[in-house]
């Protein structure tokens, strides 16, 4: 990969000009690591209320029995396969990523189309699991605000299914709320990555890295699509395997 480096990298010798940076890094690239820092804050700010809800409630939802269904194949039956097909997408679109990084650094620019066209499909793939999973637990009756409920039929009856232990509205509801937060919050940022990588393909396509001689710009949002993922693993532990 090029050297080539923005005017705000170059060694700033003046009196007043503050010297070489103590950072060997491209100044975007520092930037995308500081933002990146604070979005981990506040995704760990919602895991941890989560995990102190969770564990302040004698009984919760059991994710066996709440994940249980394979949209257009069956409604229950196969506990944790569906999100496990989605965390397979989402991994393997990271590895997509990496592949088109280093083809950045090789230059090589037909790699580099492949690789992120290979991600971008990726993402879109796990959004669409998501509003499956989404749709399918509306319809289960799980919202903000509301669990599955009947008229006439008592609590205890209709959150049965999704309990192994002692039933409580309380913890059901609190569970949809923080469940339709965390992973909207995750899919937004996944939605972002993806739309932050068809611009950047759109100017690899242009050939603007080309001219400038360095493929840096694709590194940038691979650390921010590495990201990503790395927080749905979090979250995948603290919903459905916890």
């Amino acid at each position: 990969m090029s050297t080539t480096v923005t005017q705000l990298d170059k060694v700033k010798t003046g009196r007043w000009n503050g010297g070489r940076s103590p950072f060997n890094v491209e100044y975007g690239k520092i930037m995308m690591w500081f933002f990146l820092t604070s979005d981990a804050f506040t995704f760990s700010a919602f895991l941890i209320y989560y995990g102190t809800q969770r564990f302040a409630h004698l009984t919760w939802p059991d994710p066996d029995k709440v994940f249980q269904s394979i949209p257009f194949i069956a409604d229950h039956g196969y506990p944790l396969v569906f999100v496990g097909i989605m965390t397979f997408i989402l991994i393997m679109s990271s590895v997509t990523m990496v592949l088109a990084v280093e083809a950045g650094h090789r230059n090589a620019k037909k790699e580099v189309v492949g690789w992120m066209i290979a991600t971008i499909i990726g993402g879109l793939m796990f959004i669409g699991c998501q509003a499956l999973e989404w749709t399918h637990l509306h319809h289960a009756g799980f919202w903000w605000g509301s669990i599955p409920g009947q008229e006439g039929v008592s609590p205890e009856v209709s959150l049965a299914p999704f309990f192994s232990k002692e039933i409580s509205e309380v913890s059901a509801q609190q569970f949809a709320n923080l469940f339709f937060t965390i992973t909207g919050f995750h899919g937004f940022h996944v939605s972002i990555g993806i739309l932050l990588n068809i611009i950047v393909l759109g100017m690899v396509l242009a050939n603007t890295f080309e001219r400038r001689g360095s493929y840096l710009m694709v590194e940038k949002v691979g650390l921010y699509w590495h990201f990503v993922d790395l927080v749905w693993v979090f979250v995948f532990t603290f919903f459905y395997l916890v």
